[in-house]
Parts: C-alpha cells; sequence; structure tokens
C-alpha cells in the first residue's frame, strides 16, 4: 500500500488506536508486525496517519492484537456508545456476559409493542 505524503486525520485516529492498543497489551511494534503478518514500517506509517490501510489490514491487525476488528474503528472519547463499548472491552468475559444479558434483558423490556 502506498504512504500517504500527508497526514489524513482519520488516518491519524486509527493509528493512534493502534498504538494505544498496542501499547496496552506491552506490544512493540515489531511484535504486533510480525503477529499481523505486515512490516514494522507499514506498522508504523499506520500508527503515524500516513499508511494506507484496508479492511483486511483492520482484520490482520484486530486479531494480532486480540480484539473485535470494530476496536480498531470506534474511539472511547468520541460519544457515550463507543465509551461503553470500550469500558465493556476492558470486562473479564464472564462481567461482559453479564452485562450482555442485563442490557438484552432492559431493552427488551423496554421495547414498545
Amino acid at each position: 500500500m502506498p504512504r500517504r505524503t500527508e497526514v489524513n486525520p482519520l488516518c491519524l485516529k486509527v493509528g493512534a488506536r493502534v498504538c494505544e492498543l498496542r501499547q496496552e497489551r506491552g506490544m512493540s511494534l515489531q511484535d504486533l508486525a510480525f503477529a499481523g503478518a505486515m512490516s514494522k514500517e507499514h506498522l508504523s506509517s499506520i500508527e503515524q496517519g500516513l499508511g494506507a490501510i484496508t479492511i483486511e489490514t483492520i482484520e490482520r491487525i484486530a486479531r494480532a492484537l486480540g480484539v473485535p476488528s470494530l476496536c480498531i474503528i470506534t474511539f472511547p472519547a468520541d460519544d457515550e456508545l463507543n465509551h461503553l463499548a470500550e469500558l465493556a472491552r476492558k470486562l473479564p468475559k464472564g462481567e461482559c456476559r453479564k452485562l450482555q444479558k442485563g442490557l438484552e434483558a432492559r431493552t427488551t423490556r423496554e421495547r414498545p409493542t
């Protein structure tokens, strides 16, 4: 993929999110690049908002980080729903299931008939 010469604001947000998730897991650029089957240089350019990124690249990065692809392109600071998704992502699996069941019960109960 070609490298941009100017930073794209959305690509910069995605790159910052990738960097945040990578650091959260204690991974180096090299670790994530290897796990995501890409060059360290390409990953670095993505994190800087300069690298072109495809859906397939997002999927590879997400898989290497152990998160759903959606986590790469949602930004918790943007709105309450994204923030809620980020909080849920950080819960242990059992707690996440409880939260899901509680939310499903509440939304089912509150739907107009």
